[in-house]
């Protein structure tokens, strides 16, 4: 009876934890939105009339718009999911020594394969993704001037349809391609992190099987070792993630 509230009452908690997560997360993550906008604004207007001639407002629009929800979820939703998965962590970690300190040792040697890999793609992913912040802001300052009443009078007026069009067809081509870089870098990420994730599951259930022949654990220890793993490389591998999302998100 105690088991079977158990099992209602603790997704429960986590459903009204979530909850109370996303209402804090949410209003926190919309006031630094807030707050950099009207910020970046008010510097913006004491600008002097040099700045305006050098800069396309395409451009600004953009950093006032794409750029500053990109610096807020590096608060938000990066910050949350590393606390979050730091906790996971530990947990599966304090109760997979418990079991057995060998397979515990073989399971946390896989780390590094965790880490290493995210450095290299964190500053691969971080130059791809200021290349397409610089290309989607070109493209918007293509959009305001010649979507505005003076810029569409001149383009009527020299007849410059095809000229515009071809302009912005390669900037746009840019955006494009770079998009597909930045996700091709990240899916190969992925797959690194399964991979691993998956050699060290079968490290441990490789070792794991000897020692149960040996009559060392019982089959139960290396079932309940197996269901911690999943809680162990899960959340590993979202820290090694959160780790590359930060880095883009500094670029913002």
């Amino acid at each position: 009876t105690v088991l079977g509230l158990g099992l209602i009452l603790v997704p429960l908690i986590s459903a009204l934890v979530g909850v109370a997560q996303r209402w804090w997360s949410s209003n926190v993550g919309e006031g630094i939105i807030f707050d950099l906008r009207r910020e970046l604004y008010e510097h913006l207007q004491r600008m002097s009339l040099r700045f305006y001639t050098a800069t396309k407002t395409g451009e600004l629009m953009s950093r006032l718009n794409s750029d500053v929800e990109g610096a807020q979820s590096a608060i938000t939703g990066t910050f949350v999911s590393i606390v979050s998965n730091v906790v996971s962590v530990v947990f599966s970690l304090v109760t997979m020594i418990a079991i057995d300190w060998r397979l515990t040792i073989l399971a946390v040697a896989a780390l590094p394969l965790f880490v290493i890999p995210a450095r290299r793609v964190a500053k691969v992913l971080k130059r791809v993704t200021q290349d397409l912040m610089e290309h989607e802001a070109k493209m918007s300052g293509i959009l305001q001037e010649t979507f505005n009443v003076s810029g569409a009078m001149l383009v009527r007026l020299f007849g410059r349809w095809d000229q515009e069009a071809k302009r912005f067809g390669d900037q746009a081509a840019l955006v494009r391609d770079t998009s597909v870089r930045r996700s091709m870098v990240g899916r190969g990420f992925f797959a690194a992190l399964g991979l691993v994730s998956a050699v060290g599951t079968a490290a441990v259930f490789w070792v794991g099987g000897v020692l149960v022949i040996n009559g060392e654990i019982e089959v139960g220890e290396i079932v309940t070792f197996a269901a911690l793993l999943t809680q162990f490389y899960g959340p590993l591998s979202a820290i090694t993630n959160s780790r590359v999302e930060f880095a883009t998100s500094l670029v913002s």
